[in-house]
């Protein structure tokens, strides 16, 4: 049995960090926060191609405020997760 489910991940957090390390520090946040939501550890959260160029596609210093994703969570507790939806400024 697979659950899929989409989230709207708020990443206004990274602005606290450098801005050299903001896109690196979102990656991290979104699979925190698919860790938590989705019941499992962060080791075993796919991020696909898709999802990462979106969060790097403005460079290293300005990933998006926010970003909507599709997460499907499978038997072995494994999570892939997908960019969802158009970009929006």
């Amino acid at each position: 049995m697979e659950v899929e489910q989409v989230y709207t991940i708020p990443l206004r957090a990274v602005k606290k960090t450098p801005r050299w390390k903001r896109s690196k520090r979102a990656i991290v946040e979104v699979r925190d926060y698919l860790a938590r939501h989705m019941k499992t550890p962060p080791e075993k959260i796919k991020l696909d191609r898709s999802l990462n160029e979106m969060i790097w596609s403005r460079g290293s210093q300005k990933p998006p405020q926010k970003i909507r994703v599709r997460a499907v969570k499978f038997e072995d507790g494994g999570v892939e997760a997908e960019f969802a939806g158009e970009r929006r400024r």
